[in-house]
């Protein structure tokens, strides 16, 4: 079974400047940088998801992988993966629904500068071409277990849900509702643009789902992260501080948050920030 996100793959061309970005924006040092496959890596571990910020460096799998979707998409985000439990009997599962997953091979990476390697189990899962971004789940109960970034003020410290636009609500259910066994807790129509918007409970986060008639046919593609902070108002500062284009404070679609966007997140990525209201604000 699923029991949260694991982590997020976000390609970029300059891995050190991409880092350096993204560490002013989420108040984090990465825990890792590494190597392999052709391909640089940096790791942003948080409380309930962690960002792997992947760059190409020569011929490799990862690499080449990474090097054409660059190609054909950009920068941005690429694939998303799943922490999973007793995978002998959910992969499985998931091949009786059609979903195709592949056996459990060990991923490694090599730290930068070093020969410390870390080692976990992932296993593809083979969509629909129409899904449009790679699926991975993972096992870390044979693997290595991810110490927490480091930290610094006002930082982000998870994730509070990911977007995914589709040009098929009926498809996307039927792949993250009935094939991965995700528990869908809303369903709604939005008139305003002809769609519909399902929202997946993974874990302590929400995958959302966003059909736009506009996009009908299109295939999958995840677009947005909104990421939760303590206090909206001091990560609101810290980010503006640093350079970033931030809105003012807001109160959020969800009753007792404010939230704010960073409208020129690294890599493009729309980006929203999410707090809880406290109780004496």
């Amino acid at each position: 079974m699923i029991t949260g996100f694991d982590h997020i793959a976000l390609v970029v061309k300059d891995l050190d400047a991409a880092q350096a970005r993204l560490q002013a924006l989420l108040g984090l040092t990465p825990e890792w940088i590494g190597a392999d496959g052709g391909a640089r890596h940096a790791w942003f571990q948080m409380g309930n998801i962690a960002l792997d910020v992947i760059a190409p460096i020569g011929p490799g799998l990862t690499g080449d992988m990474v090097a054409a979707r660059i190609a054909s998409h950009g920068e941005g985000v690429w694939a998303l993966a799943f922490a999973i439990a007793a995978p002998e009997k959910f992969l499985p599962t998931l091949s009786n629904r059609g979903l195709r997953p592949s056996q459990l091979g060990k991923l490694r990476v090599i730290r930068e500068g070093g020969t410390e390697r870390r080692y976990w189990q992932m296993s593809t899962l083979l969509l629909d071409p129409l899904a449009g971004h790679p699926v991975f789940l993972i096992d870390h109960a044979q693997g290595f277990a991810w110490p927490q970034a480091a930290c610094g003020q006002a930082p982000v410290n998870g994730i509070d849900h990911i977007v995914i636009r589709t040009g098929d609500s009926v498809r996307a259910a039927a792949t993250y509702g009935a094939g991965l066994g995700l528990d869908l807790r809303m369903d709604r129509s939005v008139p305003e643009f002809g769609g519909r918007m399902q929202f997946f409970r993974v874990g302590d986060a929400i995958l959302e789902v966003v059909a736009d008639a506009k996009e009908s046919g299109q295939a999958d593609r995840l677009w947005g992260l909104s990421w939760r902070v303590d206090d909206a108002r001091a990560a609101q500062s810290r980010i503006a501080a640093a350079g970033f284009d931030v809105s003012p404070v807001r109160a959020g679609r969800k009753p007792g948050t404010e939230v704010f966007t960073v409208r020129d997140a690294p890599a493009g990525v729309p980006t929203l920030m999410v707090a809880k209201v406290k109780a004496d604000a």
